[in-house]
C-alpha cells in the first residue's frame, strides 16, 4: 500500500462524494503558493447545533500517512453516520511540499531519504504563525485558519508521522481517558509508545505517550511557541497524532538512564560535527531552478537550527534525570536533523553533477544505515499506521464527548 499523492487523494475523495452524494461534499478551501488546490472533504455537519471536527493531513511534506488516514476515516464515518458530528478533512495542507517529497513507497530509510523534502519552518502551514508576522503568512496557513474560523471545531486533529521511533499524542488540553484506548491500539498493532518524546520534553503526561501542552509551551526540540501555531487557533482542542514509518522499541523504555546529562552532551557533540560536515559540502552548491531553491532553503534553515538545538542539550539547562526512552528520542531527533540536511543537499548536488554529490551520497547512505541499526528499525505497514491513527482520532472524539456529556 503506497502513500497517496495529493492528486490521488482528490480523485479518491471525489469517488466517495459520488458514492454518498447526500452526506459527503468535496470543496476547495484555498490554493497553495504554487497554485495547487487545497481540498476539504466533509461528511455530514453544518446542520445547526451539532459538533464539528476538523482533521488535517499533510502539514509536513515528509509525513504522508495522514492522507491515507483521512480517506479511511471519511469512509468509516460516511458508512456509519453520527447525526451529532460533522467531520471535515483537509486532504493535504501543503500540496507543494508533498509534490517535492517524492517517496510514495519507501522500502528503507535510505529509500525514504533519496527524494526527501521538508520545508523550513516559516513555510510549514501549521508552524508559520509562530515564526512570521500575520501579514506574511502563506496562503496554506490562511486557508487552514479560515477553516477553523468557519467551522469552529470542537476538536481539531493534526495527523503526523515520524520516520523512526514510536507513536505519541500531543494535546492542547487534556482529554481524560485517551491514554487507555491509545495504548491498547498501539499494543495490538505492535507499535511502540514513545514515552519520552523529545518534541514534548517537559510537558505534563497524564498517561504513556500522551503529552499536554503547557500554558506557555515551546516545542521540546525547538524554540517556537506552540501556542502561536494553528493548533491553538481560536483555542481549539487539538490532538496531534504521531505514528512511525519504522518502529523502534528503544523509545518505549521507561528505565532511568544512567547518565542522561553526559549522553546529551555526547549527542550534541555528534550532531554539531555532522552539521559541520554538511555545511562544508554546502559551499558552492547553488539554486539552478525552483525545486533546488526550495531544497536549499530547507537545508540552510536546518543547519541554522542545529546550533540552537545542541546548545540546549549541552547547556546548564539540560535535564539531570531522564529515562532511556527520552534519551533515545533525543538521539533519533538529532540523527534525523543532519540526515535530512544532507539528503536534501544531495538531491541538488546530484542534479547539478556537483563534485560534492559522491561525498554526500556516502554520508546519507552511512547515516541511514547507522540510524536503522542503532534503533533496530522494523517497518510498520502503511495500513497499520492508518489503523492506529484512525483508532486514536475516534477515541479522542469519544473522550471529548464523554467529558462534555
Amino acid at each position: 500500500m503506497p502513500y497517496p499523492r495529493p492528486h490521488e487523494l482528490a480523485l479518491a475523495a471525489r469517488v466517495l462524494a459520488d458514492e454518498y452524494p447526500a452526506r459527503v461534499r468535496l470543496r476547495q478551501a484555498g490554493e497553495s503558493r504554487g497554485g495547487r488546490p487545497l481540498w476539504v472533504l466533509s461528511v455530514g455537519g453544518r446542520g445547526g447545533g451539532g459538533w464539528e471536527v476538523l482533521v488535517v493531513a499533510g502539514a509536513h511534506a515528509n509525513e504522508p500517512v495522514g492522507g491515507a488516514t483521512v480517506l479511511e476515516l471519511a469512509r468509516r464515518v460516511a458508512a456509519a453516520p453520527d447525526g451529532g458530528t460533522g467531520w471535515h478533512f483537509l486532504l493535504c495542507a501543503d500540496p507543494d511540499g508533498a509534490e517535492l517529497h517524492r517517496t510514495p513507497r519507501p522500502s528503507s530509510l535510505l529509500d525514504y531519504h533519496r527524494h526527501f523534502y521538508r520545508p523550513p519552518g516559516p513555510e510549514q502551514p501549521e508552524w508559520a504563525p509562530s515564526l512570521l508576522p500575520t501579514g506574511a503568512l502563506p496562503p496554506e496557513t490562511l486557508a487552514l485558519t479560515g477553516l477553523i474560523d468557519e467551522l469552529r471545531p470542537v476538536l481539531q486533529v493534526s495527523l503526523h508521522g515520524t520516520d523512526l521511533g514510536g507513536s505519541w499524542v500531543q494535546l492542547t488540553r487534556d482529554l481524560p481517558g485517551l491514554a487507555e484506548p491509545f495504548g491498547k491500539s498501539a499494543a495490538e498493532l505492535r507499535i511502540p509508545v514513545e514515552t519520552g518524546a523529545s518534541d514534548a520534553s517537559g510537558w505534563p503526561s497524564p498517561g504513556p505517550g500522551i503529552f499536554v501542552m503547557p500554558e506557555a509551551g515551546v516545542m521540546g526540540s525547538h524554540s517556537e511557541d506552540t501556542r502561536l501555531s494553528t493548533w491553538c487557533h481560536r483555542a481549539t482542542t487539538t490532538a496531534i497524532v504521531e505514528v512511525p514509518m519504522w518502529a523502534s522499541d528503544l523509545v518505549d523504555d521507561p528505565a532511568p538512564h544512567p547518565d542522561p546529562a553526559g549522553a546529551l552532551r555526547a549527542l550534541a557533540g555528534r550532531l554539531a560535527g555532522e552539521a559541520a560536515r554538511v555545511a562544508e559540502l554546502r559551499e558552492g552548491v547553488g539554486a539552478a531552478d525552483p525545486d533546488a531553491a526550495a531544497l536549499l532553503r530547507a537545508v540552510d534553515w536546518t543547519l541554522r537550527l542545529i546550533p540552537e538545538v545542541t546548545a540546549g542539550w549541552a547547556g546548564p539547562g539540560a535535564p539531570s534525570g531522564a529515562t532511556t526512552a527520552a534519551v533515545g528520542s533525543v538521539d533519533a531527533f538529532g540523527r534525523r536533523l543532519s540526515l535530512r540536511a544532507a539528503a536534501m543537499l544531495l538531491r541538488v548536488a546530484r542534479a547539478q553533477g556537483h563534485p560534492a554529490a559522491p561525498h554526500l551520497d556516502r554520508l546519507v547512505t552511512g547515516w541511514c544505515g547507522e540510524f536503522s541499526a542503532r534503533f533496530r528499525a522494523r517497518r510498520v505497514p502503511v495500513a497499520t499506521q492508518v489503523e492506529h491513527q484512525c483508532r486514536t482520532v475516534l477515541a479522542a472524539h469519544r473522550c471529548l464527548q464523554t467529558g462534555q456529556a
